[in-house]
């Protein structure tokens, strides 16, 4: 019989607490949970996420790293209850006093504030209407935006001013926000990034747990194309000999529903994340565990962890340059002539200064 030591937590990516390696802080939380698992048949994570709020001092960040396609970054909330297991972000979960593993996904903090927040920003003399993504580091549509809907009050900020306005996320509660989003299409002042990682609704219970079904994303992909607001699709990331043989038939699928452009990363494990991702391996795939690491180290030198600018997202050697190239072939296929057009920051600009209509 399989010992409760290893056997998986259903409802979670990560399958065990991490430590912090800076502190440890007790913090006074407030209770809520809604259980997404029972709903697909499973018996979830009995313990509760915690939603904290927290009132930082400023909202949108620089985005610094070179392999990053974005200049400025907002999220409303850090943590995330979505719980994919490959989550680059759970490291930064320490610098709020928690835990990479299981705290990343059951202490939610919620930034009230960062309507007022992103206002003030926007009216800052020195704002000149770059594009701000939502969200670069946790899913701004996570499941507590149904009720706090700070995500929506940004955007209807973004709105009001035409800000550009960027959108990563693998919910399909994006589309309680279509109103919106069909505004600022018409002023070309949005684009939109789903992520789906895979078509196989199995793989993304494992990886994803607390996301929503592939069904449901390829339908956002769609209505949102048909809504003539642009769509990129992010594979993200592409995990050898565990997605990355869905590289076709996945662009294929999305192009046929309307999405312009696909892009990709090679999984990579840095910090913290290594250990929990390999635990969950153990945990989840044990037959396939083996294989998976070692292909991901071999595409990093050697190591499951890579900070070096310019491969650490895409990856080098042989496994590396055969998922390049065949993510390469399936947008010369499918994709073809196709692109996100630049958002334009001019509507921004006049609001802002009016004068420069004069010109």
């Amino acid at each position: 019989m399989e010992s409760s030591k290893n056997k998986p937590i259903k409802g979670r990516g990560a399958q065990q607490h991490v430590h912090n390696r800076f502190f440890e802080l007790s913090h006074e939380q407030r209770d809520d949970f809604l259980n997404y698992c029972e709903a697909e048949g499973e018996e979830a994570d009995k313990n509760r996420t915690k939603y904290i709020d927290v009132f930082p001092k400023s909202f949108v960040n620089k985005v610094n790293s070179p392999d990053v396609g974005m200049g400025f970054s907002a999220n409303p909330y850090q943590g995330c209850e979505h719980g994919c297991v490959y989550c680059y972000a759970r490291n930064s979960h320490e610098y709020w006093g928690y835990g990479a593993g299981l705290d990343f996904e059951r202490n939610i903090l919620i930034k009230k504030n960062a309507p007022e927040l992103l206002e003030n920003k926007l009216k800052s003399k020195s704002w000149q209407g770059d594009t701000i993504v939502f969200s670069g580091n946790t899913d701004c549509y996570q499941p507590i935006e149904r009720n706090m809907q700070i995500t929506r009050k940004c955007l209807e900020i973004m709105l009001k001013w035409k800000n550009p306005t960027g959108i990563i996320t693998k919910n399909s509660l994006l589309l309680r926000d279509l109103d919106i989003l069909k505004e600022m299409a018409l002023l070309n002042i949005i684009s939109v990034n789903i992520s789906i990682t895979s078509l196989s609704e199995a793989t993304r219970r494992l990886l994803e747990p607390r996301t929503a079904s592939i069904k449901q994303r390829l339908k956002t992909v769609e209505i949102l194309s048909e809504n003539n607001i642009p769509v990129r699709v992010m594979m993200a990331p592409i995990i050898p000999s565990l997605n990355s043989h869905e590289i076709l038939p996945l662009v294929k699928k999305v192009s046929e529903l309307g999405a312009v452009d696909v892009a990709y990363t090679v999984v990579r494990l840095n910090g913290q994340i290594a250990k929990i991702f390999e635990d969950w391996a153990r945990k989840t795939i044990p037959n396939k565990a083996d294989r998976i690491l070692n292909q991901i180290a071999e595409c990093h030198g050697g190591t499951l962890n890579d900070s070096r600018w310019g491969r650490r997202m895409r990856g080098e050697g042989a496994i590396a340059t055969q998922i390049q190239d065949t993510m390469q072939l399936a947008k010369n296929k499918f994709l073809k002539n196709k692109n996100i057009p630049p958002l334009d920051n001019s509507h921004y600009l006049e609001i802002k200064n009016p004068q420069t209509r004069l010109f």
